[in-house]
């Protein structure tokens, strides 16, 4: 048994003062047995008894009446039945009790605000929206669709839509025309509401053009709503402003628990992206167990998300508003005008949980920014997702925020919208891995053999049904698609496509995407291993590593690297970066290659294309590996390609930019 001491530990009065703690003084009567103070005895239980544990998490939370019987009336992968005969309306539930001058919704941009929007006047614009959607056409089951940035205008549109029991679908304005088209264009919408500019990194961008361009590729529209100053400059489209102005009564339409209530969309680097649709009721129920029990928010907490409109994350943020807690929306980057800006928004603000993602922690280390000069007294939690949390950058952010301030890092996709492994206000964290499995969520680690393994690398899977698990794809009537992305491996259990490890001690490590996993001489390994060693260098901004399987039977592990400005890898560079590999992961893992590359390609929500690059050194044609629209910078794909095609045309010396050969250990 491992005898690693945890780098974080809740203090008892944190553990007995937790809503988690509270959670389990009340599902213990129904659980029949103590279920107090031991977060494992809790989630098994939530995922053994998957029936009382979402049935106490909707009483718990104080939803609807709901009728008698099961929570989980049918159970099965794909297809679950939940709460039957039920009827709920997400908007309904953000605006019980809700009433008054407390604060809802904090916007801010770069270079304005923080503006404070009351519960009263959030309320009073979704119900003039509402009521101007309806005016408009908009009836139950239409779809509303955004491209906008940041701010309370997205939310608005958002709860108004749910409120009529339409469908709601948002791209950022961080994608362009035709990237929000891709994706938009397929749900075949009523009402378009964009914004006509946008802001980052002290950048005001005119999207007039964007707009004028995705209006023009949306032939189902009956209205165009355009947000802000240049409204009146988008021909024949309705301004927001007086849309949102009137006095109107603010009534949600109660719908059944699995009726649609947004899109969200994969990140489509290959192919078509793909429209996931989740329920009223599922995403209600996740998001209360989400954000009320692991990230212990109450009413009247702050809850600041680094995020997009086109990233889950936004989703997640805005559903603080189900316990009263108010999002602060941020429009910008989180790095200006200086890299410590979203430390300093975070203490101006004095809010609560704070997110955000490896990348810019470690941007935060190599600037020397100080988290402690910034980290605000209010700050219970820190949040971490995206890509993986290096050990080493989690002791760095853990020593400067201190023992007031959990670090908390999570894991789990646009598909279920919500995690499948974190930690929670009661958990110890271990610096490197993810505290567990979160509560309902049945997480094993398959081994090759399709059977669970402990302390081994195996594939993530999730054995029993979620609410939040997607209702269907869009556009796959007879759900091919669906079962083809999660049940194809093992028929009847959601693979996700992640390795992991479950520990000895309850956590759980991950090591990257399986279908971009190493597997040189028939070892299997993650990136993520290689990314931690590699990345905190001083001289190394940011690393990309992939396995090409070669005709013959050969394997080629190329690392890309991204260097801090000015320096160049020459052979001591290299030398050090494969001494930081041997020594901080292994001597397999030592790359056969080091190559300088201008830039990182990484989706639009900050993940790295490590399966699209593989398939560009490979050769394959670039249209059927990557859509550029969905890459941040589409203009590294031709440098990758041209990449793979010199090493496939060399004899085996050393070949392309800045590259250095490498053996292995």
């Amino acid at each position: 048994m491992s005898t690693r001491r945890p780098d974080w530990t809740p203090t008892p009065q944190a553990v007995e003062n937790s809503r988690i703690t509270d959670f389990a003084r009340f599902a213990s009567p129904r659980a029949g047995r103590d279920l107090v103070g031991d977060y494992h005895a809790l989630w098994a239980w939530s995922v053994d008894d998957v029936n009382g544990f979402w049935a106490a998490v909707w009483d718990y939370f104080r939803l609807p009446e709901r009728p008698a019987g099961p929570a989980l009336a049918a159970e099965a992968l794909p297809g679950g039945v939940w709460f039957p005969g039920s009827t709920l309306n997400y908007t309904a539930e953000v605006f019980r009790d809700r009433t008054g001058t407390d604060t809802a919704v904090i916007t801010v941009t770069e270079d304005t605000g923080p503006v404070a929007i009351t519960w009263h006047e959030l309320r009073r614009q979704v119900a003039s929206l509402a009521q101007a959607l309806t005016e408009l056409g908009v009836r139950m089951g239409d779809r509303v669709v955004g491209y906008l940035p940041n701010g309370v205008q997205a939310v608005v549109a958002f709860l108004a839509t749910a409120g009529l029991g339409a469908t709601w679908a948002v791209c950022g304005q961080d994608y362009t025309a035709a990237a929000a088209e891709a994706r938009l264009a397929q749900l075949r919408p009523t009402v378009l509401i964009a914004a006509t500019g946008s802001l980052h990194g002290g950048k005001h961008i005119d999207r007039r053009a964007d707009v004028q361009a995705l209006r023009d590729a949306l032939p189902t529209l009956t209205a165009t709503i355009a947000v802000g100053d240049a409204a009146g400059a988008v021909p024949g489209a309705l301004s927001w402003s007086a849309l949102t102005q009137r006095d109107a009564e603010l009534a949600p339409v109660p719908v059944p628990f699995d009726h649609p209530l947004w899109v969200v969309f994969s990140s489509g680097t290959t192919g078509r992206p793909k429209g996931i649709v989740h329920g009223h009721g599922g995403v209600v129920l996740e998001q209360l167990k989400n954000l009320g029990l692991h990230l212990g928010l109450r009413s009247g907490d702050r809850l600041l998300w680094h995020t997009t409109p086109s990233w889950m994350m936004w989703n997640v943020l805005v559903a603080g508003l189900l316990l009263g807690a108010t999002p602060v929306c941020y429009e910008g980057s989180p790095a200006y005008p200086g890299t410590d800006a979203l430390w300093r928004l975070a203490a101006r603000l004095e809010v609560n949980v704070l997110g955000t993602s490896p990348g810019y922690l470690a941007a935060c280390r190599k600037a020397g920014v100080r988290l402690a000069d910034h980290h605000p007294a209010s700050l219970e939690r820190l949040g971490v997702t995206g890509s993986a949390f290096p050990a080493d950058l989690q002791h760095w952010v853990a020593g400067e925020l201190g023992s007031r301030t959990q670090v908390v890092c999570t894991s789990g996709g646009t598909d279920v919208v919500t995690a499948f492994l974190g930690a929670a206000p009661i958990t110890p964290v271990w610096a490197g891995e993810l505290s567990a499995p979160c509560l309902g969520v049945a997480v094993e680690a398959f081994g090759p053999d399709g059977r669970p393994v402990r302390g081994e690398v195996g594939e993530l899977v999730v054995l029993r049904p979620m609410p939040s698990m997607p209702l269907y794809f869009w556009d796959d009537p007879d759900g091919s698609r669906y079962r083809g992305a999660y049940f194809d491996v093992y028929p009847g259990i959601w693979r996700h496509g992640d390795w992991i490890t479950i520990t000895d001690h309850g956590s759980v490590i991950l090591h990257g995407r399986s279908d971009a996993t190493l597997n040189r001489h028939g070892i299997r390994m993650g990136s993520s291993d290689i990314y931690g060693p590699v990345e905190q260098l001083e001289e190394i901004a940011e690393a990309l590593v992939v396995g090409v399987e070669q005709d013959g039977g050969g394997y080629w592990m190329p690392l890309f690297v991204t260097t801090t400005e000015g320096i160049d890898v020459d052979d001591v560079l290299s030398e050090k970066i494969r001494d930081a590999i041997r020594h901080g992961a292994s001597p397999r893992h030592v790359p056969d290659e080091i190559i300088q590359a201008p830039g990182i390609p990484h989706t639009r929500t900050g993940k790295k294309l490590e399966v699209p690059v593989k398939r560009l050194l490979r050769g394959e044609a670039r249209r059927s590996v990557v859509d550029p629209g969905s890459v941040d910078r589409p203009e590294l794909i031709d440098w990758y390609a041209h990449i793979g095609a010199a090493h496939r045309r060399r004899d085996g010396t050393a070949a392309g930019p800045a590259a250095s050969r490498s053996p292995n250990g």
